[in-house]
């Protein structure tokens, strides 16, 4: 997702309600001396100026939403007043349904819901445990030997493998893993990458062949009819499309491929990274989770279940959501002109102490204990909310919990170094390595 403020264009229009207040120049000036990230400026302007406020980095004023009220307005109350416009990585996932827009976007969006739903997400439940019981093994084999590893690289396999064989059927193995590493490649690469898209993919261009190639042997073997082990994925169900909606070209159907595996894999594994940090640092909160219930019980799934929502909303999935202005509108009573350009931020939503009491405290509880969280619905949306929010949030919510009932009763990484920051990029993630260690443990 983009994760940038662009220029907007006009300014606020008058009489529709009162300005949006504005962070004085002074402010952004600071923040550009300093060299600081955006998220910097952002939490800035939302402590000064309150749910709705504007900043410029251009000729004209960029509009922060935070208050859950506005988010609300915005993202699903009246989302064809404020539209997604061209996604940051479509250098990488070119027209795939989350850069897609209109009435492309509404056709394979379409196709895809019915995937991440109901039965549909039952056909994946194999495929999810099989990757997780293939990540336990090796946590094993690390316990026993005492291998050190890598966390984050460990919770981006185990991603990419679940969902590898949720498109192809078949487990994920390691020369296409080595291969798919320049999707990772690419989207570390966004932020730097020029403007022109031309210009972009040069840049890019031998990892974006290595990732068409992968692509294009997984099309034609799904075109070829052959299955994996668990039968056909979703990439036969893109390959099918193509008899009824010639608008799936291989092109298109590549694009959808590549937009599944660089988003059904990197934020979740991001969210597990984090996961582990936390628990870390907060080594109380697993003693719960496991003590809420026994193993395979409700009361279990809903406590992990917990861990995962309480990292979500410290570190969400999507950190920012730019939106732009297609009229008029009058948002939480301030004036907002067609042209505007907003930031819908989960992230400072997620960290308001209005909202939150202690904020900044990783307290899975919250979603536990009756009462002790806010309920409107734009207080807490790590996976946005409207008809945009993300395909995945129950895939997503799914294959963490069951990896996390997988190894949480009998291992805990001992970290020897942590990051010490976040990076606010295409998603928020540690600044750094996480090497660890495994003893086993006895529950």
């Amino acid at each position: 997702m983009d994760t940038e403020a662009g220029p907007g264009s006009p300014s606020y229009a008058p009489g529709t309600g009162r300005p949006v207040p504005e962070a004085e120049p002074e402010l952004v000036k600071q923040w550009h001396s300093g060299g600081g990230e955006l998220v910097e400026l952002l939490s800035q302007v939302r402590e000064r100026f309150g749910g709705v406020a504007a900043f410029r980095l251009g000729p004209a004023p960029t509009v922060l939403v935070t208050d859950p009220q506005a988010v609300q307005h915005v993202l699903a109350r009246h989302p064809e007043r404020y539209t997604k416009r061209s996604h940051r990585a479509r250098v990488l996932i070119g027209d795939g349904v989350l850069a897609a827009t209109g009435a492309a976007w509404k056709q394979q969006r379409r196709l895809l819901q019915s995937q991440f739903t109901g039965t549909g997400m039952r056909r994946y439940e194999q495929r999810i445990t099989g990757a997780a019981r293939t990540t336990a093994g090796r946590w094993d084999e690390y316990a026993r030997t005492g291998q050190p590893f890598d966390v984050g690289q460990e919770m981006r396999r185990f991603a990419l493998d679940t969902i590898w064989r949720s498109l192809t059927g078949h487990p994920l193995d390691d020369k296409t893993e080595r291969e798919l590493a320049a999707v990772e490649n690419v989207g570390a690469a966004l932020p730097t990458l020029p403007a022109d898209i031309g210009d972009a993919k040069e840049a890019v261009a031998a990892d974006l062949a290595r990732i068409d190639a992968v692509a294009r042997h997984a099309i034609e073997a799904a075109r070829d009819g052959a299955a994996g082990p668990d039968g056909p994925g979703l990439l036969h169900v893109l390959v099918d499309a193509a008899a009824e909606h010639p608008e799936y070209t291989d092109q298109l159907i590549r694009d959808e491929l590549v937009t599944l595996l660089a988003a059904g894999h990197e934020t979740t594994a991001t969210t597990l990274t984090w996961l582990y940090l936390l628990l870390d640092r907060n080594p109380a909160a697993r003693d719960q989770a496991l003590a809420a219930g026994g193993e395979g019980s409700p009361e279990r799934r809903q406590a992990v279940q917990a861990l995962i929502h309480e990292t979500l909303r410290l570190y969400p999935s999507a950190w920012i959501l730019p939106r732009h202005a297609t009229e008029n509108d009058t948002l939480a009573g301030y004036a907002v002109e067609a042209g505007t350009d907003l930031l819908v931020c989960p992230y400072l939503t997620h960290r308001d102490p209005e909202l939150w009491p202690e904020p900044d405290d990783f307290d899975p509880q919250r979603f536990i204990t009756p009462g002790a969280r806010p309920t409107h619905p734009g207080a807490y949306f790590p996976f946005g909310i409207g008809p945009r929010a993300c395909l995945g949030l129950q895939f997503a919510l799914r294959e963490s919990t069951v990896l996390l009932e997988h190894l949480l009763p009998t291992h805990t990484p001992t970290f020897s170094s942590t990051p010490t920051k976040a990076v606010h990029g295409i998603t928020v993630r540690p600044d750094g390595p996480t090497p660890a260690t495994l003893v086993p443990l006895l529950t």
